[in-house]
């Protein structure tokens, strides 16, 4: 629950899994990536099943001209497709573009957050110790509350990761579960 305005409603945020894996550190991403799409999908599922946002946020490859619509296709059209089609946005599903590493930096995610009423976001995606964890800092500072399903994060390092889950916990409040235990059904039987 946003801890100002009293908003419990979550929104599924997925952080960066439109990706081509054309970057530095991409061999030691992947097998973290195809663990947690299967995973991942699932819970994009129930959110959808639930009429929870879904809410991509994503890098946009250095590409400035490039649309969301591009984005998808050009990581369906590379090597890598098999960890896009599963958790493919639908055309319900949000798309904000970010530049840097927390999806609130410089974009308009805040007030969509805030226009939706969302009080509590879901963080999923890559990379745990990176975008997840500054994502989670800034969410924390802006009073919302914050759930890391910590099988559908990949990272890089697991070291890195355990940690980064820790202090997202410790220091952020975090609650740090397993998707399954996420009940999208409950937020929306509390929208009825």
């Amino acid at each position: 629950m946003d801890r100002r305005t009293g908003r419990e409603d979550p929104a599924l945020i997925v952080i960066d899994m439109i990706n081509t894996y054309d970057h530095e550190d991409a061999e030691l991403l992947l097998p973290a990536a195809r663990g947690i799409v299967p995973v991942l999908a699932a819970l994009i599922d129930r959110a959808r099943g639930a009429d929870v946002p879904v809410i991509y946020v994503n890098d946009n490859f250095g590409l400035w001209r490039s649309h969301h619509g591009e984005l998808v296709e050009t990581a369906l059209s590379g090597p890598h497709a098999d960890l896009i089609e599963p958790i493919r946005p639908d055309d319900a599903s949000l798309f904000v573009m970010k530049a840097r590493h927390s999806i609130f930096y410089e974009t308009p995610l805040s007030y969509l957050l805030w226009r939706l009423e969302v009080g509590h976001v879901v963080l999923t995606g890559q990379v745990t110790e990176q975008c997840v964890l500054y994502s989670a800092l800034d969410a924390h500072i802006r009073h919302l509350e914050v759930t890391i399903p910590k099988d559908a994060v990949a990272s890089i390092h697991a070291h890195l990761a355990s940690a980064a889950l820790e202090m997202m916990e410790r220091n952020m409040g975090a609650r740090i579960v397993s998707a399954d235990e996420i009940d999208f059904a409950a937020s929306a039987r509390r929208r009825r």
